[in-house]
């Protein structure tokens, strides 16, 4: 499989990126290609439990106490038994096969952190948006931001325990999410459908990269 490169400086994440993967294919002496991915959503839909459910490393998370002075801003009638949240990134760490290591970068969810959505994503080849059927809504924001900068993104819904079941195309059709782009139903607890998640982005940032 050809992968996408992301260059030292985290610029022009794309560039050359197939033929440096072919490279590496007949060259086991060049540096296994890294990817930079962003996951991004609402508040409490999963993000950090997405990122440490695959990295190899320890995360690094930058989880804060919620306390009562975000109570007018943080809805938490669908996540009760949050404590903490994201108050700058989540990183981690996973290497695919032999010649693949993507770099996880977690963004913050509430609307107060957003400004630090654009130093996250340079030198990203694209996005996870994380959404939670309960509350679709709270992902439009990643939605748009992807659009309007271009950024290859899939749609991930983030199954949570006693919540309904609906089919990808019945989310698609919720939120209007163009044909082209993937999406799926996962379960960010478990390593095997996150890693399906994240090849499925790296494809699908592939397919949308200009020859």
């Amino acid at each position: 499989m050809d992968y996408a490169v992301s260059d030292a400086a985290g610029v022009n994440p794309l560039l050359d990126g197939e033929e440096h993967a072919r490279s590496w294919q007949t060259d086991r002496s060049r540096a296994p290609i890294a990817t930079k991915i962003v996951v991004a959503g609402g508040f409490g839909v999963g993000k950090t439990t997405l990122v440490t459910a695959v990295s190899e490393i320890t995360p690094l998370q930058t989880e804060a106490l919620m306390t009562e002075a975000s109570e007018e801003t943080d809805d938490l009638t669908a996540t009760p038994g949050k404590l903490t949240t994201t108050v700058a990134m989540d990183f981690g760490r996973i290497t695919l096969d032999d010649d693949l290591v993507l770099y996880l970068f977690g963004t913050p969810g509430q609307q107060r952190f957003w400004f630090m959505w654009d130093d996250l994503v340079r030198g990203a080849i694209g996005a996870v948006v994380l959404a939670d059927t309960r509350r679709l809504k709270d992902c439009f924001p990643a939605l748009d931001y992807f659009e309007s900068c271009g950024l290859p993104y899939v749609v991930a819904v983030n199954h949570f325990d006693g919540s309904e079941r609906f089919e990808p195309e019945d989310v698609r059709e919720a939120l209007t999410i163009p044909p082209h782009i993937p999406v799926m139903i996962m379960d960010a607890r478990r390593r095997v459908p996150v890693i399906e998640t994240l090849l499925s982005l790296v494809a699908h940032a592939l397919d949308e990269t200009p020859e």
